[in-house]
């Protein structure tokens, strides 16, 4: 029996998705992160009951702090984009989190630059709010150790390849690391949106792109660059069609990263089991790929043009070896690149201690 609802809500479904994947199906992944994040400062008396904590959300992270606050008894207040659907405000205010959006802007750097600077303008009126700062302190790496246990619990022994949004870094990252320190041969894959500076591509836009939750218009300290091997960038038309697509054969129902996420590791195993030919032995790599939430805030955006999807099996990425090099609708490069001062807008940081 579960103290909480977030407690229940954060474990995911571990599924076989045809043809030889693992997906871990989360109804929303960033509770782990959050539940993790406000454990620590609870045990570490950073904050106490009561006390409130202030972040920014494009949507999914609202939702997730606000339920470990009602969780530990804190106060939560969300300076959101115009991305947070009604279903979501009403959530947030039954909940007792506050909410306020910025005004409608005419990209996603700017949306991310209103949000900062607006919690900025909050904590110097209020010092003793504690700002989370999912996007920076390493302390959201903490409540994923959890998800690494379950996989290995439940992915055979072997080689492991991890795909996933970078997002914050928080996900992926720490998943990977915390598999990693028990010795498994974990490659991590992770899934770019065209326009992110974390990777470096933010030179080749995306408009159409909705999924702002795995790329970002601004560095995040959060995200380890070193950790990651390979990086696929997937622009709206494709993940649309992979989010269909994984519907359509295993009955997900997730959002875009995920399809973006299920695209790559379709050909990322395909790439191994070629290689595997070539050298004369069985490709043994098992590939787990993450569906970090559902696709219900994207029936009117993509699932509704399901008639236009494309069949994955006629998709494939242009490989690139540079930033230069990318383009649409597809890319993948191994990482790090030959000429590292290629990193346009990415620089290798280290996430700050807890």
């Amino acid at each position: 029996m579960h103290a909480h609802i977030a407690e229940a809500v954060k474990v995911p479904d571990v599924v076989t998705v045809p043809p030889g994947a693992i997906c871990l199906r989360f109804e929303t992944m960033k509770l782990y992160s959050a539940l993790g994040a406000v454990r620590h400062l609870l045990e570490t008396g950073q904050v106490e009951p009561g006390d409130t904590l202030v972040d920014s959300s494009s949507g999914i992270y609202a939702h997730a702090l606000a339920l470990a606050c009602h969780r530990y008894g804190l106060n939560c207040h969300i300076v959101g984009s115009t991305t947070v659907d009604r279903t979501l405000r009403v959530q947030l205010e039954i909940l007792g989190a506050t909410l306020e959006q910025v005004r409608p802007s005419r990209n996603l750097r700017l949306d991310q630059n209103l949000r900062v600077e607006r919690i900025g303008e909050l904590l110097r009126e209020n010092p003793h709010y504690h700002w989370m700062r999912q996007y920076h302190d390493s302390i959201h790496y903490l409540g994923y150790r959890d998800v690494a246990d379950l996989i290995r619990k439940e992915v055979p022994e072997g080689p492991l390849s991890l795909v996933g949004g970078v997002g914050t870094g928080a996900s992926t990252g720490a998943i990977a690391t915390y598999l990693r320190e028990t010795g498994r041969d974990v490659k991590l894959i992770g899934v770019q949106p065209f326009g992110s500076v974390t990777f470096g591509a933010e030179h080749v836009s995306d408009p159409d792109m909705i999924i702002a939750g795995i790329g970002s218009s601004i560095p995040f300290q959060n995200v380890r660059h070193d950790l990651y091997d390979r990086i696929h960038w997937v622009n709206f038309d494709y993940a649309m069609s992979g989010a269909v697509e994984l519907l359509r054969v295993s009955g997900i129902f997730a959002g875009l990263s995920a399809g973006a996420a299920y695209l790559a590791t379709l050909w990322e195993r395909e790439r191994e089991r070629e290689r595997g030919r070539v050298r004369g032995r069985d490709a043994d790599r098992t590939y787990v790929f993450l569906a970090a939430d559902t696709g219900h805030r994207y029936v009117d955006s993509a699932y509704a043009n399901h008639a236009g999807a494309k069949g994955l099996g006629a998709l494939l990425p242009h490989e690139v070896t540079t930033q230069d090099e990318l383009r649409h609708p597809w890319s993948a490069m191994d990482w790090p690149p030959a000429d590292s001062a290629l990193l346009r807008g990415a620089p290798v940081l280290v996430a700050e201690s807890a």
